[in-house]
């Protein structure tokens, strides 16, 4: 599905958060990502149907 590179992760990968916006609507709390999730301000919808509760992104500790 995503054509970026490098890709954005998965829908099931933890940082799943990080793929980027395709299509966003700010009025109605909604959010499409490029790995097929809809993040509401709610919580999200996985391609698969389900949902997971609202959370906050973890940060992803970068090695130098």
């Amino acid at each position: 599905m995503c054509r970026h590179d490098p890709p954005c992760p998965p829908a099931h990968a933890p940082n799943r958060d990080a793929a980027a916006v395709t299509a966003r609507r700010d009025a109605q709390g909604w959010a499409l990502l490029c790995n097929g999730i809809v993040r509401f301000d709610t919580g999200e919808l996985l391609p698969d149907g389900r949902i997971v509760d609202p959370h906050r992104a973890t940060p992803q500790v970068v090695a130098a």
